[in-house]
């Protein structure tokens, strides 16, 4: 068995290395009843990138499961009872199926996505007391420098200003001299996402809190500046610009929900009209 699919995968290879040789071999791998693996399939199902050992013992695993799931389909079909149950699920289901892809190719013809800021804040101000944040968000900055880096002492006021002379500097500065910058003055950023610049157990627990407030820290490399700004906690109201999105999405499906009944009710009306449904009395 091994030696079928060592055989297999040098095949496999051989196409992948000269696509343009003509291949007179059957494409067939195994046939099970009346049921057939192309080369194709198992192809497609080889990760890129694999070692010959690794990519053997995939082919193997892949061929296997394929063999045991049609001889288990094939002594299922044959044994059980309720064929017509089978038969009136696929029925459903591909109807449901046809339905879906049709109502996703009108939305993407006919729908368009593009909500108007108005409509954005107007449903923001009418539900704003149901737009919760479930994570803490904060403004400020964050620099990353080597302990080598020139100009220490100034970065240690700028950081803390919000003067846009000062800051302007501290941006200049950061093109060349920065392991890493993050400027969020005008834009929430997730608190967690923004700790995770720091080295694990560099700051204790009280610093870990969220809070506006300025933190500097060293280690044997890098020292990292901290100015927190502005803040807001979990179960705090969402801020607009950071719900926008959100509430665009929102926006969007419920114009999808209304299209589609639209759609329907249209599509039923005229087959009416038209004398295509018929009613029969009991």
């Amino acid at each position: 068995m091994r030696y079928f699919f060592s055989i297999i995968l040098l095949s496999l290879l051989t196409v992948s290395c000269n696509q343009s040789m003509e291949i007179k071999k059957s494409s067939v791998l195994v046939k099970v009843g009346n049921k057939i693996l192309d080369r194709s399939v198992l192809e497609d199902n080889i990760p890129v990138g694999l070692s010959g050992e690794d990519s053997t013992v995939v082919a193997e695993r892949f061929i296997r499961s394929w063999i045991k799931e049609n001889l288990l389909y094939d002594i299922a079909l044959k044994n059980i009872n309720d064929k017509e149950g089978i038969d009136r699920l696929v029925e459903s289901y591909k109807k449901s199926l046809v339905i879906y892809q049709y109502e996703e190719q009108l939305i993407n013809e006919r729908l368009t996505k593009e909500i108007d800021e108005q409509s954005l804040y107007d449903y923001y101000n009418k539900n704003k007391d149901k737009l919760y944040l479930d994570k803490s968000l904060v403004k400020g900055l964050f620099l990353k420098v080597p302990v080598n880096a020139p100009q220490l002492n100034e970065i240690r006021i700028w950081y803390k200003s919000q003067v846009p002379d000062l800051q302007e500097n501290m941006e200049k500065y950061s093109l060349n001299n920065t392991a890493n910058f993050i400027y969020f003055m005008d834009n929430w950023m997730d608190f967690n996402e923004l700790m995770e610049n720091f080295p694990k157990n560099l700051l204790s627990k009280e610093e870990q809190t969220v809070r506006k407030k300025t933190i500097e820290k060293q280690d044997t490399g890098y020292f990292y500046f901290l100015n927190i700004t502005d803040c807001l906690l979990p179960d705090d109201y969402a801020p607009y610009e950071y719900i926008k999105s959100t509430i665009q999405e929102i926006l969007i499906n419920q114009r999808k929900i209304e299209f589609l009944k639209k759609t329907e009710e249209d599509l039923y009306q005229r087959a009416l009209g038209r004398g295509e449904i018929q009613f029969f009395d009991d």
